[in-house]
């Protein structure tokens, strides 16, 4: 089993600091939470990890493997995978298609068998497997997202905010579905601005302010923190 540690990462955008100094672990099997407002770095910081940016500064690992820097295809066969904010299905594809082409590093021959998996865990799917991914609902397209993010069969998922733009009853839908990702375990970084849907399923979280870490503790001492409970939850 791997754990990934980043340190001290920071990455700037035309000079602009969007991350400063960020340090954070997720140990396996963990659903660990990386919260903040619009604009704390948070995606900025997902994004280094999984090969999107190159970090200007510090380090990525995963295990035994130094991660820092690689391109995205180098990370996904490494064993982490993102599933990005606002989904990016391929509308015109089907939702086989879509779990296909997630899939790509897999052999052809073990495809058929992690397709199975993915409708044994999203029921929904298989009902839909030939419809057209654009036709779907939001809740339905995010599902896909996630369901299409397993097929590389990661160890470490990252989920880039996957409530937005979705009804309270389908976000509820979602999380109890990253629930039942972890139990099999698979280790999960959130980033979410719902933080009291993400932190009730994490075991542990971050905070991001500016770029850098400000808090960190369990779900459940972040949910009773103070300071979360006035910046982030409203009391």
């Amino acid at each position: 089993m791997s754990a990934l540690e980043v340190s001290n990462l920071a990455f700037a955008y035309d000079g602009a600091l969007a991350v400063r100094d960020v340090s954070l672990s997720v140990q396996p099997g963990e659903i660990v939470a990386l919260l903040g407002a619009n604009g704390a770095g948070k995606s900025t910081t997902v994004r280094m990890i999984a090969g999107v940016l190159s970090p200007q500064k510090g380090s990525i690992r995963f295990g035994a493997e130094t991660l820092s820097g690689s391109p995205s295809h180098h990370v996904v066969r490494r064993g982490v995978t993102l599933v990005p904010e606002g989904r990016l299905v391929f509308p015109q594809m089907t939702v086989m298609e879509n779990l296909q082409l997630g899939a790509h590093i897999k052999a052809r021959g073990d495809v058929a068998a992690l397709v199975d998996k993915a409708f044994a865990l999203f029921p929904r799917l298989a009902e839909r497997r030939s419809q057209l991914a654009g036709s779907m609902s939001g809740g339905e397209q995010q599902m896909l997202a996630i369901a299409r993010g397993l097929m590389a069969e990661p160890r470490l998922i990252i989920l880039d905010e996957p409530s937005l733009g979705l009804m309270p009853i389908v976000t509820q839908e979602v999380f109890k579905l990253i629930e039942a990702v972890n139990k099999t375990g698979i280790g999960v970084l959130l980033v979410e601005q719902n933080l009291h849907q993400a932190l009730r399923i994490a075991h542990r979280g971050y905070v991001l302010e500016k770029g850098s870490v400000v808090l960190s503790g369990s779900g459940r001492e972040l949910l009773a923190d103070d300071y979360v409970r006035r910046a982030f939850l409203g009391h």
